[in-house]
Order: C-alpha cells, then structure tokens, then sequence
C-alpha cells in the first residue's frame, strides 16, 4: 500500500503529487496553514485524501490552539480549510465530522479536546482504507480473470489514503504500479 499521507509526530506528512512521476518526494504540514496550502496547490488531490488532509489539518490546528477562545480558533482554522477547494464534497465533509465531534467535547480539558481529534483523524484515514479495500473485495468478483478495468476518474491510490479502489480487486494489490511500501519521511 502506498501511505498517501499520515499523522506523523512531526505533523501532517503527504506525497507530493506536484513532483510526480519524476520525483517521489514528500511534505510535513507543521500547522493547518501548511494544510491548507496543500490542499490548494494540488500537493494532495483527490476526493478521499483530500478528505483526509482536511481533517487532519483541522486536528493539527486545535493541538497548536490555545486555551483562549478556542471555539474562535476552530472556527477560523475550518474556514480556512474550507476555503481551499469549494467544490470537494469529502473536504466539507470531514470539516463537519471534526466540527460535530468537536462540539460535543466543549468544556472537557484541552488535552483531552487535542487527543480525541487526533484519533478520530486518523481514524478517517483508517475508514477511507477500509472502504477503499471493502469496494475492491466486493468488485473484484465482477471482473472476469486477465481482464482489465478502465476507469475514468482517479481511483488509485493516490487519489485516497493510500489504497485506491481501482487497485482493490487485485489478490496481489500491485497492479497498476502499487508497490507495498512506507511512506518515507
């Protein structure tokens, strides 16, 4: 599996899809601007991992946030995510999981906030791996051996979290050029 992007100790770490496919180099988002920025310049694309991006962009902003007017901060940092694509349904989307969850921990302890929105943005990661394989297992009996699928948006891996749906149906998960690796940081 290719590791898209990740929530890493260093921040937010992500392919950057601007130097492919002559370079495979990587970037860690330190604070949600640089999310934003990425998001907006195309370093991470589609759908799901733009999903992804966002609500870990959301997360990263709240550990930097202070005390202080938080709900101001989390307002202003999903603002400036959802500015970044105006059309991407799983940016808003994840932008409302990760308010919604956010508000119904108003009131707890700082650290506690932090926590939990670091786990449920990972855990959207993890969901967008599990129904990128599920659509692939549930497909793949559909497609009749040694033929081959055409698909007309990006439904690699780079277009999710690291598991493209395109890639699901193949017992080896290699096909189309996906090698199983970590994402080097």
């Amino acid at each position: 599996m290719v590791e898209t992007i990740e929530w890493t100790s260093e921040g937010v770490v992500m392919i950057d899809q601007t130097r492919l496919p002559l370079h495979e180099e990587y970037v860690t988002c330190r604070d949600y601007e640089a999310v934003a920025t990425a998001i907006k310049d195309m370093i991470i694309r589609g759908a799901p991992a733009i999903g992804v991006a966002a609500a870990m962009g959301v997360a990263i902003g709240v550990q930097h946030a202070g005390a202080e007017d938080l709900d101001a901060q989390v307002e202003t940092i999903c603002d400036t995510l959802a500015r970044t694509r105006p059309t991407a349904v799983n940016l808003f989307w994840a932008i409302d999981r990760m308010k919604r969850l956010y508000a119904g921990l108003r009131g707890q302890p700082l650290l506690q906030i932090r926590a939990r929105l670091i786990a449920e943005a990972k855990l959207i990661r993890e969901e967008d791996i599990a129904i990128n394989r599920a659509i692939g297992r549930n497909g793949a009996p559909l497609v009749p051996d040694h033929k081959t699928v055409l698909t007309h948006c990006n439904a690699g891996a780079l277009a999710t979290a690291g598991y493209g749906t395109a890639l699901g149906g193949d017992p080896r998960g290699a096909r189309n050029g996906q090698a199983n690796r970590r994402l080097r940081r």
